[in-house]
């Protein structure tokens, strides 16, 4: 009877353990924030240092070079991982993550926006009415746990 309650024990260890992934650098979800508090803690601030939990909910088709999470304020973040050192799989969008790195504030250019829509897979006519710069938060990790 104890070896199969140890047994049943390691399979739990061994599932649990393979139901988070790591990415970057190794880091653990304690402290981590719901990312829909993230805008009232910028507000006065162009960066933060800062440990978040979200969904996914889209990721680069290409690559898996960048995510978004959902701000809750009908805005998504856009999360780039530090020094482009890793990559987050393509088909991780619906699952939950854990980002540590800095949050702040960005403009970008239509050209970049242009650019991410293409990784997205989004379609030529909606592209071409990407037309004006829009203000961000956007976010670099250097530590990403998917649930």
């Amino acid at each position: 009877m104890k070896k199969i309650f140890l047994v049943l024990a390691i399979i739990m260890i061994g599932s649990w353990a393979s139901a988070q992934k790591y990415y970057g650098e190794k880091i653990n979800a304690d402290g981590a924030i719901a990312v829909s508090q993230l805008p009232t803690l910028m507000k006065g601030k162009e960066k933060l240092e800062t440990k978040l939990t979200g969904k996914i909910e889209s990721v680069c088709q290409k690559k898996g070079c960048w995510m978004q999470l959902d701000l809750g304020n009908g805005q998504k973040m856009r999360v780039k991982f530090k020094d482009y050192a890793f990559f987050v799989p393509k088909n991780a969008a619906g699952k939950t993550a854990i980002i540590e790195g800095v949050a702040f504030k960005e403009t970008i250019d239509v050209a970049t926006l242009k650019h991410y829509a293409e990784d997205a897979g989004k379609s030529k006519e909606e592209i071409a009415k990407i037309t004006q710069p829009k203000e961000e938060i956007n976010f670099e990790a250097r530590g990403v746990i998917i649930k």
